[in-house]
């Protein structure tokens, strides 16, 4: 029984060192969608209540926003979280210009919870 209890702890030992050590070097994300930030359009509309003119301001604004996300993910290791939180500021600084001070901080609210389930921040 001392032997079994062995074996399966250097067997669990191995295989948490090597998931750990997994990809270190590598220069490029291995999840890319983590870093994709498409949603639907419509249903932030809703939640934020945008006008029109507003849904087609913020499309443009979020379009942009995702080649930024998907360029940081592309990048060198060492530049990736500088230009994610480039993006990020990009991203708050124009749609502070669109969006009312509700509207706004819900925006906030979302843009955090989004980037905290992807693991970005």
């Amino acid at each position: 029984m001392k032997k079994i209890v062995l074996v399966v702890t250097a067997m669990m030992a191995m295989t948490f060192c090597y998931a750990e050590t997994e990809d270190t070097n590598s220069s490029v994300v291995t999840n890319v969608e983590n870093y994709d930030m498409t949603f639907d359009l419509r249903r932030l509309a809703v939640t934020l209540g945008l006008t029109f003119d507003q849904m087609e301001v913020v499309r443009d604004i979020q379009d942009k926003f995702n080649n930024d996300m998907m360029s940081a993910a592309t990048a060198e290791r060492n530049e990736r979280s500088e230009l994610v939180d480039k993006a990020i500021r990009d991203d708050v600084n124009n749609m502070h210009y669109v969006l009312d001070k509700k509207q706004f901080h819900e925006y906030l609210k979302l843009l955090g919870t989004t980037l905290h389930n992807k693991g970005l921040k």
